[in-house]
């Protein structure tokens, strides 16, 4: 079946000189000109005019690039090239013009590239020497202001980006009652820190890639160097390498290349926007990936049951996160199989129903003039396109929407006779059913294979129904993520590894971190953590 198979200020009176604007001439598009800037060879020589034709040759019709021409020290004359909004222009007046225009580099002896190139204006990380002009060009779109001299191959690169970012907020999706109220933002930095911030060892370790021929995202892999796999890190980082594609806009870019069964209806990756999921993921042995201008950071590999988690169950205690866990996997089967349930008892087996309850369906579904199968695949689309437009629409009414309408359709398709109040009851609980799913493609997954479900069970019953789990069965036994398979640790069972399965086990009887994500370093803690409660044990 196919549903198994990403001008600042005036300086010197003197302001700065921004390209003109410039229209195509006729018959040329922008296409044509474009390939015409990349075919343009870079400048052998040091003439400062032929470096800057070269430089506006390639970004042309970019009227956010600023070209900044001044003499310095003994009349050399220079140009400065950023683009406008990214650099911080006041940092880039006081920390670099104003020592490069200063007294020091008119009155030296040497020339102005003999005292420039030793000069600190910056940090060293913030400060770097160019020797080419490809070098000089990505650093440009890259977001800092590069320095050119006449007669002067050298270039210098200032690390001045000023883009604007999002601050730190709560997470959306992931929401607790207890513990961490931190989220990933856009910045790639601001996402590390907070990692590092829980990871206070030498032992985290971050792999930087660029990907995107276009957009040059840069995508970081970190794990932890005494736990990890060294076999998964090497498996992550050659999928990655392989990726060719122009832009990567997003985690969800790379999560369709790196995946192992791309046609599987299942997500192999799972995605967190909450650091502190992922500082517990890369402590069991996992690796996560961040991509620069997304908050949600992926993680592998991944199992069914890992989806099936909460943060919510780790801080809280493990009674009332045991009791929650079983909750979710009753209610996943709910919402999985209830209406095809409805279907094949109410089509071809009536005598499972008990015989007060069978009057009670037959007598309100006597008005509806469609099967029970043509009944439910109706109200469930209706059920999910009103899901879907409660996402749209802006959050001050989207909530009103979803609950209002949910029952304004009900009641209308009861009193039309279009559907039974049983059925309205059965979709009701199944849309309640799936927003107990943590993992959102995870629920997703389980809402689309409802309907093959449905179909099976109208056509051939409970038996349809039982041909379509051992189906389900076999794709997930089957399954894997980066290697490790996605039923783990029940299929193949481990039974030491079961103990965050079902239940939440109390912290202090999870010594040993789950073997199929981590081969190395597998004790988490000291056994007999509670010795304190036991005077005797104390005292030997």
């Amino acid at each position: 079946m196919a549903f198994f198979l990403r001008g600042f200020p005036k300086i010197a009176n003197r302001p700065p000189k921004r390209q003109p604007r410039q229209q195509p001439s006729p018959g040329t598009s922008n296409a044509g000109s474009a390939k015409a800037a990349g075919a343009a060879e870079e400048p052998g020589g040091a003439s400062l005019a032929e470096r800057t034709g070269w430089l506006k040759t390639l970004l042309a019709h970019c009227s956010d690039v600023v070209y900044h021409t001044f003499t310095a020290g003994k009349n050399t004359p220079c140009l400065l090239v950023y683009i406008e909004g990214a650099v911080d222009r006041n940092d880039l007046q006081q920390s670099v013009l104003k020592v490069i225009l200063g007294d020091r580099f008119v009155q030296g002896e040497e020339s102005l590239a003999g005292n420039l190139f030793d000069c600190k204006m910056l940090p060293a990380d913030r400060q770097k020497t160019l020797l080419t002009m490809k070098d000089a060009l990505q650093d440009i779109l890259e977001g800092s202001a590069v320095l050119l001299l006449d007669q002067e191959s050298r270039m210098m690169s200032f690390g001045l980006s000023s883009y604007i970012k999002r601050q730190i907020d709560e997470p959306n999706s992931e929401t607790v009652i207890r513990g961490p109220r931190e989220a990933f933002v856009e910045s790639i930095q601001d996402n590390l820190s907070m990692l590092r911030k829980r990871l206070r060892t030498h032992n985290f370790k971050c792999v930087e890639q660029i990907i995107g021929t276009k957009t040059r995202t840069r995508v970081i892999t970190v794990y932890m160097e005494d736990v990890c796999s060294p076999a998964l890190v090497d498996e992550a980082a050659r999928r990655l390498a392989d990726i060719e594609i122009d832009s990567v806009m997003g985690s969800s870019y790379l999560e369709e290349f790196i995946e192992d069964n791309p046609y599987s209806p299942f997500p192999q990756l799972q995605y967190t926007e909450r650091p502190d999921v992922v500082a517990a993921a890369l402590l069991e042995g996992r690796i996560a990936v961040i991509v620069e201008g997304t908050p949600i950071v992926i993680m592998a590999p991944t199992t069914l049951f890992m989806m099936m988690q909460s943060p919510e169950d780790y801080y809280q205690r493990f009674w009332a996160g045991s009791w929650i866990r079983w909750i979710r996997y009753v209610f996943l089967f709910v919402s999985l199989l209830l209406p095809s349930f409805y279907i094949a008892v109410t089509t071809f087996h009536p005598e499972t129903i008990p015989e007060r309850m069978l009057i009670t369906i037959a007598s309100s579904r006597e008005v509806v003039p469609f099967s029970a199968f043509v009944e439910a695949l109706i109200m469930e689309v209706f059920f999910e396109a009103l899901r879907e437009a409660a996402t749209r629409i802006p959050k001050s009414v989207g909530q009103a929407v979803s609950i209002i309408g949910a029952l304004i359709i009900g009641t209308a398709a009861v009193q039309a006779g279009i559907a039974s109040a049983a059925m309205v009851i059965i979709v009701s609980l199944t849309g309640i059913a799936s927003f107990i799913i943590p993992h959102y493609d995870l629920g997703l997954s389980f809402r689309l294979l409802r309907f093959p479900i449905m179909i099976l069970a109208g056509g051939f019953g409970l038996v349809g129904i039982a041909c379509a789990m051992i189906l389900i069965y076999i794709h997930l036994t089957e399954l894997k993520s980066f290697g490790i398979p996605y039923l783990s640790p029940v299929v193949p069972m481990v039974p030491k590894d079961m103990k965050d399965i079902f239940v939440r086990a109390p912290w202090w009887t999870m010594i040993t971190r789950p073997k199929f994500t981590s081969s190395r370093n597998l004790h988490r803690q000291k056994p007999n953590g509670r010795k304190w409660a036991n005077p005797a044990e104390e005292g030997d």
